[in-house]
């Protein structure tokens, strides 16, 4: 199969390399792309080197059959035709179409139907934060239906990029040094710091990361689930933790909740709290599913439980998720491997 990877040179570019070789990802011929600043690096795959291309409007696409993008919303949004125009399957990482009527939004634990729907040949991978919490709400969902989430999200510095990371890293030696921390990639210091200010703020108060995951959570679960967010970005590397609490239209015990999270697909239950068990953001990086633990009913609401998550966000979050929906299209033939 000929895959391209929009975004080499990123953080979730270079997982998406990652990704392919450690689940053997049938390919035969990698492109890779990426601006005028990344044109001419190379990256090695399957024992070869690859040079990175400049993105251009031409028909460097033709014959590809998958398209894994994450370069930013306006380049997708700009190259989608260009990608697609000879029937490559573009799945795209940024939010430029997640809520697009004619683009299916997709997690295949969630909603694997959806894929096989695409009349723009673009498949929109969804928000980090979205995708591991719908992962959990599935296993729920399954035992009555879900009304309310509220839901506070811990945030890795992953998420707001490469550059990000490295700030973070950067932040806590210039602390220790003395001197004063740069500060470029986020509001404020993040070092020995939280951010409740995770994307920019929208006229009704919450930011766009948030309302991300309440337009996103119905989209993906076909529901008239109600979420509201809190998203904090913490002094954590690269995996997203998140508090959540649900509101079933029935009671759901918490052994009933605990053996549904233990049978979910994409989940692991860590959740021993006697022992100081429980997932956390330093055990998680890295890995591939979505761990649950903190599995407890809500004192405050007869149909409530309330959970914590913890999930790598660019591997889950992000390119683990994209090759997850390539996989499933090879497993329904929409792909040919």
């Amino acid at each position: 199969m000929k895959v391209a990877i929009v975004g080499a040179s990123g953080a979730v570019g270079q997982e998406f390399l990652k990704v392919l070789e450690e689940h053997r990802f049938p390919v035969t011929e990698l492109v890779l792309f990426g601006s005028e600043r990344s044109e001419g690096r190379t990256y090695r795959f399957g024992g070869r080197d690859y040079t990175v291309r400049r993105l251009c409007h031409n028909d460097d696409f033709k014959g590809i059959d998958v398209a894994f993008v994450s370069a930013g919303g306006s380049t997708s949004v700009e190259f989608a035709d260009t990608i697609t125009k000879h029937g490559t399957i573009m799945i795209d990482n940024s939010s430029a179409f997640r809520m697009a009527p004619d683009v299916p939004l997709v997690v295949p634990e969630v909603n694997p139907d959806d894929a096989l729907d695409t009349p723009r040949r673009i498949i929109a991978n969804p928000n980090c934060t979205t995708i591991q919490m719908v992962v959990a709400l599935k296993a729920i969902e399954g035992l009555s239906h879900i009304k309310r989430v509220h839901v506070a999200t811990y945030q890795a510095a992953s998420g707001a990029g490469a550059q990000a990371m490295v700030e973070l890293e950067n932040q806590y030696r210039q602390l220790i040094e003395g001197e004063k921390p740069t500060v470029e990639k986020f509001a404020h210091q993040l070092a020995y710091n939280l951010i409740p200010h995770v994307d920019v703020f929208t006229d009704n108060g919450y930011t766009k990361e948030e309302m991300k995951m309440y337009h996103e959570t119905r989209k993906i679960m076909h529901s008239d689930i109600e979420v509201s967010a809190t998203c904090v970005r913490v002094p954590v590397m690269r995996a997203h933790s998140e508090s959540v609490w649900v509101e079933t239209e029935k009671p759901v015990s918490v052994n009933a909740a605990r053996e549904a999270f233990a049978a979910g697909k994409g989940i692991v239950v860590v959740d021993d709290p006697a022992t100081a068990l429980y997932p956390m953001p330093l055990e998680t990086a890295g890995k591939e599913p979505v761990y649950v633990g903190r599995i407890r009913a809500d004192i405050s609401n007869p149909n409530g439980l309330t959970f914590w998550c913890v999930g790598d966000q660019i591997k889950k979050g992000a390119a683990l998720n994209a090759v997850q929906i390539a996989e499933l299209l090879i497993e329904r033939g929409v792909l040919k491997a």
